[in-house]
C-alpha cells in the first residue's frame, strides 16, 4: 500500500484548516495530514509527558485518557515512546478518534514500537505534521511540532515529566497561546513527578481526576451517558465486582503507585497467608497487576 497516495496538504487558506491554529502567532504554513483533523466543534486535550514513563504514569496516562474519550473529547499528542503513545493507545482502544503531531512526515514510522498506532490511528483519527512526506525525525523538528500539539488543544495535559525536559517547551507554548495547562500531582520524592508538582505550584491546575478536566470544558459527569465518575473512579465498574471482605481491605489499601508485599501487611494488617490469596483474587477479578516481584498497583478502571 502506498502511504503517500492517503496524503493531503493543505494551508491556512483552505476552508478546513483548523481554526484553533490560525489563530496562534507562528500558525504553520502547511498541514501534510493522514486520516482526519480534530473536529472544529468537539473539545480537544493535548495529553504529553515523559518518554521514560512508571508505571503510574502509564496507568495514569491510560485512565485519563480513557475517560476523556468516553466523554465525547478528543485526545491529541505526538506519538512518542511513553505518556504520548499509552495515551493515544487508550482512546484507539476505547473505539474513539486520536490525533498524532509528528516532528517528521507523516508517511515515516517513528518510534517503531508504536506501528499499531501509525497503522491505525487514520481510520478514526489523523496523523499529521507541518513537515513533508520523507522528512526524517531530528531533534530540532520536536519544538516546532510541539506547539501544534498545544495549538490543536483545548487544555494541555501533563501526566509525568521532570523538571528539564521537552515537556517543559509544551508547556510554555500552551501558555504563549493562551491554553490552559493541568499536571497530575505525583510523590514529592519521584523526579518523574517533580516537573508536574513544580507546575502545580507555579499555578497550573491540578489534575486530581478526569472529572476535573472534564468539567473544566464545560462537561459534567452526570450529563454524559454511561459514566458514573466520581472522584476519578467508574462507580458502575467498580460496583459489578463482588470482593470478599479480605479483597476490599487489601483493594482500599491499592493505587497507582506500586506497593510491595511488606507495605501492604503493613497497611492491612493481614497476615501473609491471607494477603497473597486476597491480592490473587483481585488479579484474577481485573482490578489489580504485579509488576515486578511482589509488588502490586490498583489498575485503572477507565
Amino acid at each position: 500500500m502506498d502511504r503517500n497516495s492517503d496524503i493531503r496538504c493543505i494551508t491556512p487558506l483552505d476552508q478546513e484548516f483548523p481554526d484553533r491554529l490560525r489563530e496562534i502567532p507562528d500558525c504553520p504554513d502547511v498541514l501534510y495530514i493522514r486520516g482526519n483533523l480534530p473536529a472544529a466543534d468537539r473539545p480537544t486535550v493535548g495529553i504529553i509527558g515523559s518518554r521514560n514513563a512508571s508505571q503510574y504514569g502509564i496507568s495514569t496516562a491510560k485512565y485519563f485518557a480513557a475517560c476523556l474519550s468516553d466523554a465525547g473529547v478528543q485526545i491529541v499528542s505526538g506519538m512518542a515512546r511513553g505518556i504520548d503513545g499509552v495515551s493515544q493507545r487508550a482512546a484507539m482502544e476505547a473505539g474513539h478518534p486520536t490525533f498524532a503531531i509528528l516532528g517528521c512526515g507523516v508517511d515515516v514510522l517513528y518510534p517503531k514500537e508504536n506501528s499499531d498506532l501509525f497503522c491505525h490511528i487514520p481510520e478514526k483519527g489523523g496523523i499529521i505534521s507541518e513537515f513533508p512526506p520523507g522528512t526524517q525525525p531530528i531533534a530540532k523538528f520536536f519544538p516546532s511540532r510541539n506547539r501544534i500539539i498545544s495549538g490543536l488543544s483545548d487544555i494541555l495535559l501533563v501526566v509525568e515529566s521532570r523538571i528539564r525536559s521537552g515537556t517543559g517547551i509544551t508547556v510554555k507554548r500552551a501558555l504563549e497561546q493562551g491554553r490552559d495547562v493541568y499536571a497530575v500531582p505525583g510523590r514529592i520524592t519521584d523526579p518523574l513527578s517533580a516537573g508536574c508538582n513544580k507546575l502545580i505550584a507555579d499555578g497550573a491546575g491540578a489534575a486530581l481526576s478526569p472529572d476535573i478536566i472534564l468539567e473544566a470544558l464545560g462537561i459534567y459527569p452526570e450529563n454524559v451517558p454511561g459514566t458514573s465518575l466520581v472522584n476519578g473512579k467508574n462507580l458502575e465498574k467498580e460496583k459489578s465486582v463482588r470482593l470478599a471482605k479480605d479483597e476490599k481491605m487489601v483493594y482500599s489499601c491499592l493505587d497507582l503507585y506500586p506497593k510491595t508485599l511488606d507495605e501492604l501487611v503493613y497497611a492491612t494488617h493481614l497476615s501473609v497467608q491471607k494477603l497473597l490469596p486476597a491480592l490473587l483474587q483481585l488479579i484474577l477479578k481485573g482490578l489489580v497487576a504485579e509488576t515486578g516481584k511482589n509488588n502490586y498497583y490498583r489498575k485503572s478502571q477507565g
